[in-house]
């Protein structure tokens, strides 16, 4: 209790650092490759992918960013062995994060598409397990969320392996490609836009106060219609986008190429879905446990079971985000969107809905799941769905194994800054 009514201003405040400094890892990294499949299909460029992930990761992290911050905090350490000593936990949540951001930062260095959830899960089991008690670790948590890390890649892989299957023989396998393509991207834009609508009013709202009430019963009732409107926009405004462009001939040969202009139109949508569940997903792993430093020395000590997400926490995360993808995303956005499959706008279409739609799902139901793995599974399902030999194996077992080194590197950085802030400050 001395250690934080003595040092809690200077505690906090490098929490804030720390917190900012990793969200601006999961900018230069994560949303990197979240932005990849974008820019190497051709539909953005560096510059437009960067501007629409700038919007829609803050909004996604201030609206939808609450649900897996509270399991990223409380989820994983058991509070009640260390209520007489809340310095620990202060102490381990900072070095958490400076550790997390660290391995980030050499990561994106390197150009390693690495996984921001296995870096600070890591290091909050490391300093924990090590510095606290072994027992101060939720196995079992845990357990859940390695699980997600082979659920969520297996059922992205599934839904893009689905949507491009769809897209195969609706559009591109048809005597008209150009025809049923006008015909059918419309409906593909109404589920992106229903499904962005959907995560914001489950989750969104709860940072907001609104409440909606149809008198339908449950919240997901209630949302219903108004997402379904939300769709309805948005296939619109993307049917009027459409309608400009002509089919014109092509002097390549290539038949689907004024088909790929359709899905390049499209990409838009997906590509602010994909940032806007990025955004209300991975936030959580800056914030967390900034969420609980700021609790801990805001009561003067007491580690509390649940507590208020202060906004200002929200906004602090966004902003470092947006900051690390455009000063250093540059580096890894060309990972997974050149590297794993050869990309189109028709592949990346469906590798960013299929991943897009899992990262929503798994932020509704408070799973904290790494956005890398469900990408990568996303783009692993498109190259299958033209056959193995459109994968480039040698770079998908490197990914694998840049994804095996980085949950060790983030417990042992956690181990050692966790000691290096308890000598200073005790």
């Amino acid at each position: 209790m001395e250690i934080i009514a003595e040092h809690g201003h200077v505690l906090l405040i490098l929490g804030c650092i720390f917190a900012f400094f990793m969200a601006w890892g999961i900018g230069a990294n994560d949303v990197a490759n979240a932005m990849g499949t974008s820019v190497g299909s051709g539909a953005l460029t560096v510059k437009q992918a960067i501007i629409i992930a700038i919007i829609f990761e803050f909004a996604g992290a201030y609206l939808a960013g609450g649900e897996v911050t509270s399991t990223i905090r409380k989820g994983i350490l058991d509070p009640a062995l260390i209520n007489d000593r809340p310095d620990l936990l202060v102490f381990g949540m900072m070095a958490a994060l400076l550790a997390a951001g660290t391995w980030l930062l050499i990561a994106s260095m390197k150009g390693w598409p690495v996984s921001t959830t296995h870096s600070i899960v890591g290091a909050l089991v490391g300093f924990a397990a090590v510095g606290i008690s072994v027992d101060a670790v939720n196995w079992a948590k845990v357990g859940q969320i390695v699980a997600s890390w082979v659920v969520s890649p297996l059922l992205a892989g599934t839904i893009s392996f689905a949507l491009f299957t769809s897209v195969q023989r609706l559009v591109l396998d048809t005597d008209n490609p150009f025809k049923n393509a006008k015909r059918y991207v419309p409906v593909y834009m109404f589920f992106v836009g229903f499904m962005i609508a959907m995560v914001t009013i489950l989750k969104g709202l709860k940072n907001t106060g609104i409440k909606l009430d149809f008198g339908l019963g449950s919240k997901f009732l209630n949302g219903l219609p108004v997402a379904a409107i939300a769709g309805l926009i948005v296939a619109i405004i993307g049917g009027m986008m459409l309608s400009r462009v002509k089919e014109e001939a092509n002097s390549s040969g290539n038949r689907f190429a004024n088909v790929e202009n359709l899905f390049a139109i499209l990409m838009i949508f997906t590509a602010a879905a994909m940032a806007f569940a990025h955004g209300s997903n991975d936030v959580a792993n800056a914030i967390g446990p900034l969420a609980a430093i700021a609790s801990v020395i805001g009561s003067g000590g007491e580690i509390a079971g649940k507590s208020a997400l202060p906004s200002w926490i929200l906004v602090l995360g966004g902003i470092g985000i947006v900051v690390g993808l455009a000063t250093y995303g540059f580096k890894v956005m060309a990972t997974i969107g050149r590297k794993i499959t050869e990309l189109t706008p028709s592949r990346g279409f469906a590798a960013e809905l299929g991943a897009a739609t899992t990262v929503v799902f798994a932020s509704t139901w408070g799973l904290p799941i790494s956005t890398t793995h469900t990408l990568v599974g996303a783009v692993l399902g498109v190259g299958l769905a033209r056959g193995i030999g459109a994968l480039n194996l040698k770079v998908v077992g490197n990914i694998f194994m840049s994804w095996v080194i980085t949950l060790p590197a983030g417990a042992g950085f956690a181990i050692l800054f966790f000691f290096l802030f308890k000598g200073i400050f005790s």
